[in-house]
C-alpha cells in the first residue's frame, strides 16, 4: 500500500526503513480534491479477517478439530488475502538491499510463526497490521485531504467584461485591468479592486473569520471571498497565478514538506533503531543455545517473533507527522498559515513577542488630522506633497493622497527617490522636495522648529528647496484586539515589544493604550535588527511581527517571522515562517497556542509509544508475550497515536 492518496496526492509508507518520510504534496495547481478509499480496495483483507474470525470461532468457539492440512490451507489462504501487498512490498524492498523495515519484519515474524506451528497466531499478526496499516493511510489520507481541499476555493471559470458582453473563461485567462462579474454566492477568482459602490464578502477561506466582511468602492477584494448579496464588478489588479490566495495555497501545500526537528529526530532514531532491533531478535534467538541447558528453539525462535513483531516503532513515524499535519490544518482554519511543521515546534519556544506598530497593531488606515505650513499656502503644500507620496505604497503617503482630493492637480514628481526609514525625496514643478519624518530632515541637515518633537501624533515634515515648509499631522487607530492581545500574552508569560520607526511620543502612547512596557520609537530598518540582535544575545527566543518591506531584514533574523497578511507586503510575506491571514494580533496567540498543543499531543504519542515498547519488549524477551499480545500491543499503541494525533485537526483554540 505504498500509494495511498488519489490523484497526484502520495507518501511513502516504509516507517522504519531508509525510505522513511512524511507524505507529501506533489502538485501545487492541481484543484483535484484527494478521493477517499473504497471498501473494496480492502476487499482481501476483509475476506483474509473473516476467514480468521470463522476459523477462531470454530476452534474455540464450538471447541472443533480439523486436520493439519485443514488448518493449514484456510489459514494460509486467510494470511495472502491479508498480507499479500505486505510481502510483495517486503520481498521488493529486500531485493533493493533494504531488509530492515516494517514489512520485512512482519513478514519473518509472520512466516516464522508458521514455521514452528502456530498458524493463527501468524495470521492474527498480520491481519491486525494490515488493519493498523488501512487505519494509518485513512488517518493521514483525512488530514492531508483537509489541508488540500483549500484547493477548492479556486473558481474554474470566470465572467469577464469584454468588448461590450460578458464572457466565461479560465481565470488564467484574466489580464490585469479587466473587470470581472461576480454573481451573489460566487467566489472571486481573483485579487481586485471593487468597482461597484458596495458588496459584503464571507471571507473564511482566507481568514478563518466568519462575519461577512464588507467592502466599498475602491477597496481591495481578494481571491477565495465568496461574494454574499448583490452582483458585485471588480477590476483585476494582480494576474492569477501571481494572486495572494494562489501563494497561500503554494504555502500551505509547501508546509507538509518541510519536516519539523522532531520529526527528523525520529526519523533519525527509526534508521538506528530498526537494525539493532532486528539483530537483538536474532540474538534472542540464538544465544541462550551457549547459555540454557534445555535449549529449545522454537521456544526462542517464538520469542524472536514476538520481539520483531512489537519492535516496528509506526506509532512513532506515523503519529507524528500526522500530529504536525493536524497542527498546520488547525492553524490555517483560524487563519494562519505555517510555512512548515518546523515552525510550530519553534513557536513553542517563543518567550517574546517584537512588534511593529503601523498595519501591526494600528489598523494602518490614516486620516490627516491637520496642516500647518511656513510661507507656503496649505492647499499647495498638500498639492506638491501628494504629488511626491503618489510614488508611495506606505499607508501614510495614501492618506495625504486621499485628503488631497479634487485639489491636488496635475502635479506630478520626477527623479523620486525613497530613502528607507525616512521618507521621499524629488522634484515636483521644478522644486526639489523632500517629505518623511524628522530624522529625514536632520539627514539633510535642514533646520525645524524643536516643538515638532512634542506631537503626538504622527507627523510628515515637509522641507521645499532645503528649507522648512511645514507639517502635516496623521493619526492611525488601534485595532480593537490589540490591548487583549497583550494581555493574553501576559498571562502566558511571553513578553512583548514595540520597534517602530514612528516618533517616540506616538510609539509612547500606543504602548501606554495597550499595555506594551517596552517601545522604541525612531528605528531606520538597521535599528529595528540592532534591537532584534541585542534581545537574541540575552538568550530570548523571539518572533517578530510585520507587515512592510522594510520589516523583511528584522523578521529573517528572528526565530521566527509572522507576517499581517491581508495588508503586508509580497516580500515580507515571502520572508515569514508565519502568516496572519486577518491581520488581527490576537492571532499571534492563536499561533502560540496551536504550536504547544500540537508539541503536547506529539510528546505524549512519544511517550506512549517508547512506554509501551519497552515493557512489551521486555516481556516478550522473557517469554511472558506471546504474539496475540505482541500485535495487540503494536497496533493497539499505533491506532491510540494516531487517534491522538487526528483529534487535534478537531481541537478548538480558545
Amino acid at each position: 500500500m505504498e500509494q495511498i492518496f488519489a490523484g497526484n496526492t502520495s507518501a511513502t509508507k516504509d516507517c522504519c526503513g531508509s525510505d522513511c518520510k512524511a507524505p507529501t504534496i506533489n502538485n501545487g495547481s492541481s484543484t483535484t480534491p484527494i478521493e477517499k478509499e473504497s471498501w473494496l480496495t480492502h476487499a482481501g483483507l476483509l475476506a483474509g479477517f473473516t476467514i480468521l474470525l470463522i476459523m477462531l470461532l470454530l476452534q474455540y468457539g464450538f471447541d472443533t478439530t480439523f486436520s493439519n492440512t485443514f488448518n493449514f490451507v484456510f489459514y494460509t489462504a486467510s494470511y495472502l488475502l491479508a498480507g499479500w501487498d505486505v510481502l510483495i512490498l517486503a520481498l521488493r524492498k529486500a531485493s533493493r538491499g533494504d531488509v530492515f523495515n516494517e514489512f520485512v519484519l512482519m513478514s519473518v515474524a509472520t512466516l516464522g510463526a508458521f514455521y514452528i506451528g502456530e498458524c493463527s497466531e501468524g495470521v492474527a499478526v498480520m491481519v491486525f497490521y494490515s488493519i493498523g496499516e488501512w487505519f494509518q493511510d485513512s488517518a493521514v489520507s483525512k488530514a492531508k485531504r483537509s489541508i488540500k481541499a483549500l484547493l477548492d476555493i479556486r473558481p474554474d471559470e470566470v465572467t469577464v467584461f469584454r468588448n461590450g458582453t460578458t464572457q466565461v473563461v479560465k481565470p488564467s485567462e484574466i489580464k490585469v485591468g479587466e473587470s470581472i462579474h461576480i454573481k451573489p454566492g460566487e467566489k472571486v477568482a481573483l485579487d481586485g479592486e471593487l468597482l461597484s459602490k458596495s458588496s459584503s464578502f464571507n471571507t473564511a477561506a482566507l481568514t478563518g473569520e466568519s462575519k461577512p466582511d464588507t467592502k466599498y468602492k475602491g477597496e481591495p477584494v481578494l481571491a477565495g471571498m465568496i461574494n454574499l448579496n448583490t452582483v458585485s464588478e471588480v477590476k483585476v489588479t494582480t494576474l492569477f497565478k501571481d494572486g495572494k490566495l494562489s501563494k497561500i495555497l503554494e504555502m500551505v501545500q509547501d508546509a507538509t514538506a518541510r519536516k519539523s526537528q522532531t520529526q527528523l529526530i525520529i526519523s533519525r532514531f527509526a534508521k538506528v533503531y530498526t537494525p539493532i532491533v532486528f539483530f537483538l531478535a536474532l540474538a534472542l534467538v540464538v544465544l541462550p543455545y551457549f547459555f540454557v541447558q534445555d535449549y529449545n528453539f522454537n521456544n526462542w525462535l517464538y520469542r524472536g517473533l514476538v520481539f520483531l513483531v512489537i519492535s516496528c516503532p509506526c506509532a512513532l513515524v506515523v503519529s507524528i507527522p500526522l500530529g504536525y499535519f493536524g497542527g498546520i490544518g488547525l492553524a490555517s482554519r483560524n487563519g494562519i498559515l505555517f510555512k512548515g511543521g518546523n515552525f510550530l515546534d519553534v513557536m513553542t519556544k517563543v518567550n517574546t513577542v517584537v512588534m511593529d506598530k503601523t498595519a501591526t497593531l494600528t489598523k494602518g488606515v490614516f486620516k490627516v488630522q491637520q496642516v500647518t505650513s511656513i510661507g507656503i499656502d496649505e492647499n499647495e503644500l498638500i498639492k506638491i506633497t501628494a504629488a511626491l507620496e503618489k510614488n508611495s505604497t506606505h499607508p501614510v503617503g495614501k492618506a495625504i493622497i486621499k485628503y488631497s482630493g479634487d485639489f491636488s492637480g496635475n502635479l506630478t514628481a520626477t527623479d523620486v527617490e525613497e530613502i528607507a526609514g525616512y521618507g521621499l525625496k524629488g522634484k515636483v514643478d521644478g522644486k526639489e522636495v523632500v517629505a518623511g519624518n524628522l530624522n529625514l530632515l536632520k539627514k539633510f541637515e535642514i533646520p525645524f522648529p524643536a516643538e515638532l518633537e512634542e506631537v503626538v501624533y504622527t507627523i510628515i515634515v515637509v522641507a521645499i528647496n532645503k528649507s522648512y515648509a511645514g507639517y502635516i499631522t496623521i493619526a492611525d487607530e488601534i485595532k480593537e484586539d490589540a490591548a487583549a492581545a497583550i494581555r493574553e500574552m501576559h498571562k502566558l508569560n511571553v513578553k512583548a515589544i514595540l520597534l517602530s520607526g514612528d516618533k517616540q511620543t506616538v510609539v509612547d502612547e500606543v504602548a501606554k493604550q495597550i499595555g506594551i512596557d517596552t517601545a522604541f520609537g525612531n528605528l531606520l530598518p538597521e535599528g529595528k535588527v540592532d534591537k532584534v540582535q541585542q534581545l537574541k544575545k540575552k538568550g530570548l527566543h523571539i518572533a517578530f511581527v510585520g507587515d512592510g518591506v522594510n520589516d523583511a531584514p528584522v523578521m529573517a533574523l528572528a526565530d521566527v517571522g509572522i507576517a499581517m497578511g491581508g495588508l503586508g507586503s509580497d516580500a515580507t510575506i515571502e520572508t515569514a515562517d508565519v502568516v496572519i491571514q486577518n491581520d488581527q494580533p490576537s492571532k499571534i496567540l492563536t499561533a502560540i497556542k496551536v504550536g504547544r498543543t500540537t508539541r503536547n499531543v506529539v510528546w505524549q504519542n512519544i511517550i506512549l509509544a517508547i512506554l509501551v515498547k519497552i515493557i512489551i519488549l521486555s516481556m516478550g524477551a522473557g517469554g511472558i508475550a506471546n504474539l496475540w499480545e505482541a500485535v495487540i500491543a503494536d497496533v493497539g499503541v499505533a491506532l491510540l497515536a494516531i487517534l491522538n494525533a487526528v483529534r487535534i485537526q478537531g481541537m478548538k483554540v480558545v
